[in-house]
């Protein structure tokens, strides 16, 4: 039942082509989206100071959309506003589950577009002889590099080179939740790619195509009901939804006061298209050590991928971290407690992969960061957008807290939210000073057993980063980073720094925006030639301590070996140098 009605509700949105949203409902809509930012929207001084958007100067944003001649034309407007913020969390959605794909992807490597993986399946290589390495030069005889400069706008990535990485994805991937006109996309392209040695083969690549497209939302008087609306929203955003009448009730009711905290802690991007991010294989397994010997990710229900390996006569261990929001954090936290049990009692060093992690939950971030810190350490605060929706939500959830009997540590976290948000509204300031979004104080202790005796993993690490390492990413560099506890080894994060949540955006349009409610803090002011000085990871992101590209020709034919060999000549520069 709940399938036939969200597939009734799409189809009844991609099918009302006949008329085209009013002025007025437009107008309406993108004042709803405008209020929602206006009203939640954490960085809101940073942007306007370090980029100079001013998301409240809504004049001419509202002349474009008196402008617009159809409702995929108002689509890219509401996308665009959102765009503008150069903020990687915050991204307008369309209510359409129409894809279109080519069955390869391609990824920027020295400044290149290659080809990274192709769907065999799809493209048997006896009709289509291109192989990974080649380079995408044009689709349908249009520029690839020019054709990428068009996608960036629906996939802003808090950096340009971030940014360019995700919209490169959108050359042989659309979604018309992300780019409203996806569904013009021909039956089948004509794709050059540059061999390389320099010559060039075409191909004929038809277009598989799923979901429905959405042409138009259709003239109507009478909104859809929330319940209508947050189906909708449902099916595209890849959420869970209720249907009252057929579906029984959940086993057990998650407490309010653990679905508030959920919300306020939530650091994660959705899945993006990039080889390998979330996965639990790190991109360069194939060049690992020989030496290398497996312990975590022999099964794919494993959290992590772990395993040791020996260099210059020491014995090191490896650890991946897919994410910060595994599908059960006990479990993974037992089997990283584990894990670094064994690797104190049989390493001389370790390195961790945070690599293409799209982020996930702060609590789980923390607690995973205290068995990697030998002292007391500072965890990264937030400063929350301060809204009287926070100290109703807060309020409500300390009540829901207090009598399901939750622990006293959760009253006091839920307290000292609350009296932070009141404290930033009696100042008349947008946000609350810099507070910890789980457990009431920012400096933290190394994870310990039941005597009190320290377990966390005490010898020489280092943190394998790139533009990839999101949100509560970017967040695991910056702690390991602020408190000294080894070299970040990689590439600059993505600079996604904040908490996020998503919201329905238009009543008549259906759309659904992602809105960054706070901003990540960290210990000292960070420098960069391209934004004032700041302690925020918002834009700026965790620039590593060594750094080492792996987009490169090179990694790719190899499998990563080079860039393997240098984190390896890292990690036992570490090892040595405490000797």
């Amino acid at each position: 039942m709940r399938i036939y009605v969200r597939s009734l509700l799409l189809t009844l949105v991609a099918t009302l082509s006949y008329a085209q949203l009013t002025v007025d409902q437009k107008v309406s809509d993108f004042q709803s989206l405008a209020a929602l930012y206006a009203k939640r929207y954490g960085p809101y001084e940073w942007k306007r100071d370090a980029l100079g958007v001013d998301l409240f100067n809504v004049a001419p944003w509202l002349a474009k959309v008196q402008a617009t001649k159809n409702d995929l034309d108002f689509y890219e407007l509401m996308g665009q506003y959102v765009a503008s913020l150069n903020d990687a969390h915050d991204t307008y959605q369309l209510p359409s589950n129409f894809q279109a794909y080519l069955n390869f992807t391609v990824d920027i490597y020295d400044g290149k577009l290659l080809v990274d993986f192709i769907n065999r399946s799809r493209l048997p290589a006896a009709e289509f002889g291109f192989v990974n390495g080649y380079e995408l030069v044009s689709i349908d005889g249009q520029d690839a590099q020019k054709l990428l400069d068009g996608l960036l706008r629906y996939e802003v990535a808090a950096n340009p080179r971030s940014t360019r990485r995700l919209a490169a994805q959108l050359l042989t991937i659309r979604p018309q939740y992300l780019i409203p006109r996806a569904a013009e996309v021909p039956e089948i392209s004509v794709v050059l790619f540059r061999r390389p040695d320099g010559n060039m083969e075409s191909y004929r690549i038809p277009w598989a195509k799923s979901g429905m497209p959405l042409t138009s939302v259709g003239r109507y008087t009478t909104p859809f009901s929330v319940a209508a609306k947050r189906s909708i929203a449902s099916s595209y955003n890849g959420m869970s939804s209720v249907d009252p009448v057929t579906d029984p009730p959940a086993a057990e009711e998650v407490p309010e006061y653990l679905q508030l905290l959920k919300r306020l802690q939530n650091c994660r991007l959705p899945d993006k298209a990039v080889n390998g991010f979330g996965a639990q294989v790190p991109v360069f397994a194939a060049g690992l050590p020989t030496s290398f010997v497996l312990r975590q990710g022999k099964s794919v229900q494993d959290p992590f991928f772990s395993g040791v390996f020996g260099a210059n006569g020491h014995t090191i261990g490896f650890i991946r971290i897919p994410s910060f929001g595994p599908v059960n954090p006990t479990t993974a936290l037992i089997a990283f407690q584990n894990e670094i049990a064994y690797f104190q009692a049989n390493t001389e060093g370790l390195v961790i992969d945070d690599m293409r992690n799209p982020g996930g939950s702060v609590s789980y971030l923390n607690a995973i960061v205290s068995y990697v810190m030998a002292a007391r350490w500072r965890s990264i605060p937030f400063e929350l957008r301060a809204t009287s929706e926070w100290v109703t939500a807060v309020s409500s959830a300390m009540v829901s807290a207090a009598s399901a009997g939750a622990p006293q540590s959760y009253l006091d976290l839920l307290g000292n939210i609350k009296t932070e948000v009141l404290a930033a509204n009696a100042a008349q300031r947008g946000r609350t000073k810099a507070i910890p979004l789980d457990d009431v104080t920012i400096d933290r202790d190394p994870a310990t057993d039941a005597k009190g005796n320290v377990i966390a993993y005490t010898k020489p690490l280092i943190v394998l980063v790139d533009e990839m390492s999101a949100s509560a990413g970017d967040a695991f560099a910056a702690t390991i980073q602020d408190n000294a506890r080894g070299p970040l080894v990689g590439w600059r994060t993505m600079g996604a720094g904040g908490s996020v949540e998503g919201w329905e955006a238009g009543t008549y349009s259906l759309g659904y925006t992602t809105v960054t409610e706070s901003l990540m803090n960290r210990k000292n002011p960070v420098v960069t030639a391209e934004y004032p000085t700041a302690p925020y990871v918002e834009n700026i992101g965790v620039r590593p301590d060594i750094t080492v590209d792996y987009m490169t020709v090179d990694n790719l034919n190899r499998g990563g070996k080079p860039f393997v060999d240098a984190f390896v000549a890292a990690i036992v520069a570490q090892i040595e140098g405490r000797k």
